[in-house]
This record gives structure tokens, sequence and C-alpha cells, in this order.
């Protein structure tokens, strides 16, 4: 655990995450990546790329197919072709390529709420109208509500975007709520892509992600599946995720979006990907093991805090914490004057919330409760 203690300096890195304050003492946690170092088996694999000297077009490794589809079989049951599988230069894009993908402009794109922006932006971007569907919070959790996801769709919704895990709220959906979620995909006529990035950030015991597309064949015909290895192992500015797409004429119509505007997957992110894959597994445990500390650190001084509260997500190392009580005129103003860069709710949709990244050493994550509880204080003194 102690790789996790050790801070890296990424000042003067060109870091989006680091860069986004300049130079005012503000901790940046924002975006979704970690301050860890990426396993060293990825970083000796990288070298060895490099020490070769050749940065030429590189077509897809025939071993980084494999290892995904042997991957996915192994873990999920999920039994897979290699024709199945389109690789990408990130998940975001994916997600404009389903939205561009499936139906016409006009068409609308439906999503639960609250959720990452790109799920707004991406039906945007590809003239589709967006239907937010607004989750619950039940249970400690958050829930899909079907009755009211059910009643959204009208005659022009033909694509359904879904999260899992759900970013920021970390649910890992369980296989009835997915097998509900299916039907209602199915009946409808709908398509559905899925953004699994953070599969492998399970933090709860006990808990396994299950893809959506692999419950059974007719919802698989159906889904646009996303992932990548660049949330769980820190190297997402390598740029390499891929898609999972079963049906050959729904992924003959997602590469004819995608040709002449996308580009391949750089040489060094499949390289990345392959010793990950191969060999971060280990490495990802103990993540996962810091992670969770952190989360339960977290969860227990941030509800100490008069005006915040925050339940304990099944997964990812993303935190939403509810202002609502606090009251706050302009909440990420607010902590950013406390010196802790928050994501704000809304743009996930729900502007009672501030989403945190406690992908971070226990030192960094202590230092920022040390000043968000300062500043909570004086606003609500005891």
């Amino acid at each position: 655990m102690k790789s996790f203690d050790t801070p890296v300096d990424r000042r003067d890195t060109s870091s989006n995450k680091w860069e986004k304050y300049g130079e005012r003492n503000i901790i940046p946690m924002w975006v979704a990546d970690t301050d860890f170092k990426a396993p060293q088996v990825v970083i000796d694999a990288l070298q060895a790329r490099i020490e070769h000297g050749v940065f030429g077009y590189t077509n897809t490794p025939a071993e980084l197919n494999s290892l995904v589809i042997e991957r996915l079989q192994q873990r999920y049951q999920w039994q897979l072709e290699d024709s199945a599988l389109v690789w990408l230069p990130g998940l975001v894009c994916g997600l404009n390529l389903a939205c561009r993908t499936v139906g016409q402009p006009g068409d609308s794109v439906i999503s639960p709420k609250p959720i990452y922006p790109p799920f707004v932006s991406a039906p945007q971007l590809s003239e589709r109208t967006v239907i937010s569907v607004p989750m619950l919070q039940e249970d400690s959790r958050w829930r899909l509500d079907f009755t009211a996801l059910e009643q959204a769709i009208t005659p022009t919704t033909k694509l359904l975007l879904f999260c899992n895990p759900q970013n920021p709220g970390g649910t890992v959906y369980r296989r009835d709520e997915l097998a509900q979620l299916a039907d209602i995909v199915v009946r409808h006529e709908l398509i559905v892509c899925s953004d699994e990035i953070h599969c492998d950030l399970i933090l709860e015991p006990g808990l396994q992600h299950i893809p959506l597309a692999s419950l059974n064949p007719a919802i698989a015909a159906r889904t646009i599946t996303l992932m990548a290895p660049s949330k769980t192992w820190n190297i997402a500015g390598l740029a390499c995720s891929f898609a999972v797409i079963t049906n050959p004429e729904l992924r003959r119509a997602f590469n004819r979006v995608r040709k002449g505007i996308v580009p391949d997957v750089n040489l060094l992110g499949y390289t990345a990907a392959i010793a990950a894959y191969q060999h971060g597994d280990d490495w990802n445990e103990r993540q996962r093991a810091y992670l969770r500390s952190n989360r339960d650190y977290l969860v227990e001084q941030i509800n100490q805090i008069p005006g915040l509260s925050l339940q304990a997500g099944d997964a990812t190392y993303l935190a939403w914490i509810d202002v609502s009580a606090a009251k706050l005129e302009n909440p990420p103003h607010f902590f950013e004057e406390a010196g802790v860069g928050l994501s704000p709710g809304r743009d996930f949709g729900d502007d009672r919330f501030m989403r945190l990244n406690f992908g971070c050493t226990r030192e960094t994550l202590e230092e920022a409760v040390r000043r968000i509880r300062s500043a909570m204080l004086k606003h609500l003194p005891a």
C-alpha cells in the first residue's frame, strides 16, 4: 500500500487536472483520473516499446484482442468473437458515435440522471433531443426509476444511454435491475449504449460487475458496451478504449459513422492496455483496497460536518456529496475558496451535490477534509 501513499508531483506536466487552478492553493479533486503512478509493469512495457524507436501506424495487436476476449469470458462468462471488438481512442468518442449511429437528427436520447456530463452533450452534438429521467435515492444507493423511465420513452426515442457502475453515484446494478432495464429496452425496440468504464473498480465486498449485454442474446443484439483500461490503471492520457458490439448490422453502422473521422488507437495506448490486462490485476487489488479505505474514511468524516452528507458508493473513486443542507449560494466557488476543487453537481444534472475524486494519497484526502470542515464550520457555526 506504500506506493499509493507516495505523492507524485503532477504540476508542470500539462495535467488537465492539476493545471486547472494554476498557482492557486486549491487541491484538484474534480476530473476522474487518480494521482497514482501506473503499475510498474505498464511503465516497463512502455519503456521497452519506446526503446524500439519506431512509432509508425499500428494495427490492433491480436494479443490484445485475445486478452480482452479471455478476460470477459473468465470474469463475466460472456463469450465473444474478436469481430465484436471496436477499438477507440477514448470512451467519450464512443458515446458520441453511438448517438450518431442510432436514429436520425431530431430523434430523442434518454438517460437517467444524475449522470456524467457527456451523456447530455453527446446527444446535443448529434442533433438529438435529450430526455433526462431522475434516479431514486433509496436504501443508501442511487436506483433507476423504471416506471418514470418507461413513461418518458416517446415514439422518437431510439437510444438509451446507461452507466454501470454509475457515475457519479457509484451504484453497481444488480442482476434483477439489469434484467428489468433489458426488458424495457427490448420491448421498446431501443438501442442502449452502456458505459462500463469503471467495471474494474468495484469497492464494496461481495459485489460483482455484470455487463448488461451479457444477460441474454436479445439485449446483446441491442447493446453497444464501452469499456477501457484507462480509469483502472490511470492511463487515460494514452487514449485506448473499446466498444463491444455483437450485432453485425449495428457494428457496421457504428464503424461507418467513425470512418475517416475518429483516429485509430496509438501504439503506446495498445502497449499499455496489453500490460495492464495481462499483468495489472494484482496492482489493482491493492489499489481497490486503498480506495476502499479512502472511501470509508471520507464517508465517516463528511457525515460529521454540518450541512454535508455522503453515502458510500459501491464502486469508483468518486464521491457524490449532498451539499443541499448547507444552503450555499455558489457551491463550486465556496469549495474553491476553501481550497478544494470539486466537480459541480449542476454539470451532472443536480446542483444539490458536488463530486469529489478521492483517488489520491490519504494525506491529500485528509488535508482536503480539513479544509472543507473549516470552511463549513465558518459557514454554519455549531
